[in-house]
């Protein structure tokens, strides 16, 4: 049987030599330029794990700014056959309360300028009804239970440009569609791991309501990070709880 390796994006913590034995950074190269940056590779109770930085290990990076496909394409190229992603985001639904954990199980496209595929010269069109690796959420699903942090099993994610928040007129259009989280980093990101066949899900965390709830104050960058700041720990834990559980499996995202 082939090994595991783990990718984890963003992992924010995660590389601390605590928890990663054999820590080692490496500066790669790909044909599509370079990551947003170094890889840290190393084990994580005993499995081969490689974190990357999305925006940077400065986070100087804005959305739009970053290079997914550089970023997905040296993981691939690491030999990563499972990656976990965190990400912010904001609600659009009451239930879904500032620092709950939801495991999005479908995505809405709302970028406009992002190369989108690896595909840009040989069309391929890549099946995509079920985006995220359910096998991957099927576990996040058990710590989280084990953990007993406040999550949802599923949700629809619609990713915007960014770096601006949305419109009160936005945001009440995005619930209108279907969303119940939003963000800016999930698309292509999702979209790239599915076509190189690498297992993904996603570890959204609310930080907000976005600006649709007007009991609510409208979402800033000073509250997002406050409420990241505050449960880095628990998606760190969840991280740790899950990554021992994960094990090859047939499954849909291998194409």
């Amino acid at each position: 049987m082939s090994s595991i390796k783990i990718g984890i994006i963003g992992g924010s913590g995660m590389d601390d030599p605590r928890l990663m034995k054999d820590k080692r950074e490496k500066t790669v190269k790909t044909p599509y330029g370079k990551p947003s940056s170094h890889l840290t590779i190393g084990k994580i109770d005993g499995i081969d794990t490689v974190i990357l930085a999305r925006h940077g290990k400065d986070h100087s990076i804005y959305p739009t700014g970053v290079n997914f496909r550089a970023n997905l394409y040296a993981l691939k190229k690491e030999g990563c056959t499972h990656i976990l992603a965190t990400t912010a985001v904001g609600s659009l639904r009451e239930n879904v309360k500032p620092g709950d954990l939801v495991f999005v199980d479908q995505f809405i496209d709302h970028t406009k300028h992002r190369p989108l595929t690896f595909h840009d010269e040989k069309v391929i069109h890549t099946p995509m009804s079920e985006p995220f690796c359910s096998n991957l959420r099927s576990l996040l699903i058990d710590s989280a239970k084990e953990l007993k942090f406040r999550h949802h099993k599923k949700g629809t994610v619609i990713t915007i440009e960014g770096p601006r928040f949305s419109t009160k007129a936005e945001s009440h259009m995005f619930r209108m569609l279907g969303a119940d989280v939003i963000n800016m980093s999930t698309v292509p990101e999702v979209i790239l791991a599915r076509e190189v066949g690498i297992c993904y899900q996603t570890i959204a965390m609310s930080t907000d309501y976005d600006c649709w709830k007007e009991d609510e104050e409208p979402v800033t960058w000073d509250m997002i990070l406050s409420i990241m700041t505050k449960n880095a720990e628990n998606v760190k834990r969840l991280i740790l709880k899950t990554i021992p559980k994960i094990k090859h499996t047939e499954c849909e995202c291998k194409g």
